[in-house]
């Protein structure tokens, strides 16, 4: 149970970071409390689009993944962001990516952070 609640803390934080540095993405809320909602919101759904689509888009692009020496990650990533996006936004929650290139800047600052939180986030089975 901690793990999960870890895991939409951190994918909150790096969307945040995202939505930060990235223009074409887009974070909106009256007040901070709203926006903190919507990130969670926003997190809980990118980290089931997460996994239960991306896994079945590496399978299916497992040979230009190899092909590309594993670059075409930072492309399903992108197509994840974006995938979050359109469900976001059909959610009504204020959260709009604007096209691919935002996407693969922001997919690539979200791994970023990711690597960066899991090597300072104790790992599950510290968690007790």
């Amino acid at each position: 149970m901690w793990n999960l609640i870890i895991r939409l803390f951190a994918n909150a934080v790096a969307l945040a970071v995202a939505a930060w540095l990235v223009g074409g993405i887009t974070l909106e809320g009256a007040t901070t409390g709203r926006r903190v909602l919507t990130l969670l919101i926003v997190a809980a759904v990118f980290g089931i689009v997460n996994a239960v689509v991306k896994p079945i888009l590496e399978w299916l692009s497992c040979l230009a993944i190899a092909l590309t020496l594993g670059l075409f990650l930072f492309v399903i990533n992108a197509a994840m962001l974006l995938l979050t996006s359109w469900i976001t936004g059909k959610l009504d929650v204020q959260f709009h990516v604007d096209g691919f290139w935002s996407a693969l800047f922001g997919a690539v600052i979200i791994s970023v952070v990711g690597i960066l939180l899991n090597i300072v986030l104790p790992d599950k089975a510290e968690i007790k």
